[in-house]
Parts: structure tokens; C-alpha cells; sequence
């Protein structure tokens, strides 16, 4: 019996890919798949551009899916179960087939199940449960009612034997409301309800100036959700570019900033940028972008010889340094090679 729906899962997941039609999705037979979040939905492939087509993905239904997304793989070891694939890779439509191990059983009270791989690179359904199988032994023992949606929303602490306690904890890490121990009754009835699972979201991201927020428009962001950031042209992002919604509600990190390019003050002197003596205006825009050091030449009060102050472009702005004196027109034009960025380079000893 097991092995024949076990076929039959097998065959209505392959036929979310295989039986598609333009337009439309085949009736899935696949059950409660428990989606976050579903894709962009289409028709045909061309409402999703170039790099998405327009597949059945699950109860999603015809969705624009990167057809090369890939969910996790290998999963996490477990004492109670084995997973392996049914498919040749890990990408989106692969199978996988979670059995539990000898001794253990689902709540179904099946040994196996499929899942999909989702376009949102997540494992359809929720993660297996194998509980030990009841012994005549253990099924002489009273025990309190655990609901399926109870065992799928919390990792419970405990067993649900007469005269014994139980914790709960969030599968997604979410807050509890209500009791997080709940007691087994001598008439196999739990003392108090049982708690649910409080939703935490993100507030939407702030925007950036002179930068975009690359994130679907959402009033509120899930749990383990990502926002990128990208800056506009000749701004340089300072921060991190990629944040994701934790589970007390707030971002991992504060945004970034755009930082502008600044442009070189110095004109009839030569600098140093990346270890290079230039010309300013042999640089594109004669400007460096935001966090570049550049080392301008000042004459040596005394002697016949130059020494480089540093100073760093930070968001548009480069000062010059005190010691540094612009060159004239005349100086530049008649006497460039006694410009101070071309004399001889004052020994360390005299700059100490």
C-alpha cells in the first residue's frame, strides 16, 4: 500500500512539469504544499523576460520560474530519516524522497514522502516528522492528542504520556502566544490549549539615495526574506548589499550609502593614484571614486625636493592638503619640469 502512494505522489508531482499545456496547469494532486511566497504569475513565456519561463510551480500555478534554481542539497542529517534525490540534480521540479528510517514512521503512517523542488528554491511541504513506531509495549501507554498541525508547527520537548509536561518552540522561530509548557492529563485531555506560532514580519526598507532597493513592492517582508541594493552610475555602494528580515522583525543590517566620485582639485600637478604618478586630466572625469587615496606633492620648506601628503575622497568630497600650493599658469607652461610633482623626492630623514 505504501509503495502504491508512493507512486502516486511520485506521478502527480512529475506531471506539475511533464503534462503542462500553453496557458494553463495540469490539476495537481500534490496536497497542502504550505507556500510563503509565489513567483510572478504568467501565461506565456514572454511576460517573465529573458531569463525566466513561464512554468507550473505547484499551487502556484503558472509562474515565471528560474528554470536553473536550485533548492538545498544535501540536507541535514538526521537519526530518524534519509533523504536522496529522484532526480539527476537539485533544480527547480527535482524530486526527493524523504523515508524515515527502520522503526519510525510518518504521522500518516507512511515510511515515505516526495517533495518538490518550488521556485522559491524552498522543498514542497513542511519537513517530515518520523516518530518512533508504537511498540504493544508503548501503545499500552495513555497518551494526550497531538494534532498534525500542532507536530507541523512546533518542535515539541517531551512526550505526551499521562502525568508528563511538554515544552513548545517554533519551528520558524517565531514568539509563542500562550503557554509555552502544556501538562497530559489522567484523562488524556492537555491542560491548557495549545499555543500558536505569532507571524513576524519587516517593515519595507528604507530607500537609499542615489541607489535602488531590489525587492518586490511588499507592505510587510517574511522572515528570511532579501532585499538587495544597488547604486546608480559612478556611485560607489558603502555598506552591505544584500539584508534579510530576522525573526524579531528587524533587517541584519542598516542600508548602505551611494557614495559620489570627487573630483581631483588639483589641476597643473601630478598626483598619485594606486601607486601611479598621473596627470589629473589623463583620469577618466579627472575624478577617483569614494574610499581612493590620492597623494598630492608639496615643496619641502627649506630644501630643493618634494614630499606627498595623502588625503581621501569620501562621498564627493577630496580637500587638498595644507602643505599642497597649485603651480601658476606660467610656472605650468614655462617651467613644467620645475614643477614641485617633478623635482627630486626629498629623502625620508628630511620629512620625519
Amino acid at each position: 500500500m505504501d509503495c502504491a502512494l508512493l507512486l502516486l505522489s511520485l506521478w502527480a508531482l512529475i506531471g506539475t512539469v511533464s503534462l503542462q499545456t500553453p496557458g494553463s496547469c495540469p490539476e495537481r494532486l500534490l496536497g497542502e504544499e504550505r507556500r510563503r511566497t509565489c513567483p510572478r504569475p504568467c501565461k506565456v513565456d514572454k511576460d517573465c523576460g529573458i531569463k525566466r519561463q513561464c512554468l507550473c510551480d505547484g499551487q502556484c500555478g503558472l509562474s515565471c520560474v528560474a528554470p536553473g534554481r536550485t533548492c538545498a542539497w544535501p540536507l541535514p542529517l538526521s537519526e530518524k530519516s534519509a533523504a536522496r534525490l529522484l532526480s539527476p540534480t537539485h533544480s527547480f521540479s527535482a524530486l526527493l524522497e524523504v523515508r524515515c528510517k527502520p522503526g519510525f514512521t510518518l504521522p500518516n503512517g507512511l515510511d515515505a514522502t516526495i517533495r518538490r523542488c518550488q521556485g522559491d528554491r524552498q522543498w514542497s511541504g513542511d519537513e517530515p516528522i518520523c516518530t518512533e513506531t508504537q511498540t504493544p509495549e508503548t501503545a499500552a501507554a495513555q497518551t494526550c492528542p497531538l494534532p498534525e498541525e500542532v507536530i507541523n508547527t512546533f518542535s515539541i520537548q517531551g512526550d505526551a504520556t499521562v502525568g508528563t509536561s511538554i515544552r513548545y518552540s517554533c519551528l520558524s522561530g517565531a514568539d509563542i502566544v500562550g503557554s509555552s509548557e502544556n501538562f497530559c492529563q489522567d484523562n488524556q485531555t492537555w491542560q491548557y490549549p495549545h499555543p500558536i506560532c505569532k507571524k513576524v514580519y519587516c517593515q519595507p526598507p528604507p530607500d537609499v539615495e542615489q541607489g535602488y532597493v531590489v525587492a518586490v513592492q511588499k507592505t510587510e517582508y517574511e522572515v528570511d526574506f532579501d532585499i538587495h541594493y544597488l547604486c546608480k552610475k559612478n556611485f560607489l555602494l558603502d555598506g552591505p548589499q544584500k539584508v534579510t528580515c530576522l525573526s524579531n522583525g528587524s533587517w541584519s543590517a542598516s542600508p548602505p550609502h551611494c557614495r559620489a566620485r570627487c573630483l581631483i582639485p588639483a589641476e597643473r600637478s601630478r598626483v598619485v593614484i594606486g601607486e601611479m604618478k598621473r596627470w589629473p586630466f589623463d583620469v577618466t572625469d579627472a575624478m577617483v571614486p569614494h574610499g581612493e587615496n590620492v597623494a598630492f606633492y608639496c615643496k619641502h620648506p627649506h630644501k630643493h625636493c618634494s614630499f606627498t601628503a595623502f588625503q581621501t575622497c569620501f562621498d564627493g568630497k577630496l580637500e587638498l592638503p595644507a602643505c599642497y600650493l597649485e603651480p601658476t599658469w606660467l610656472q605650468y607652461k614655462l617651467f613644467p619640469h620645475r614643477l614641485v610633482s617633478e623635482i627630486e623626492t626629498c629623502e625620508p630623514v628630511d620629512v620625519e
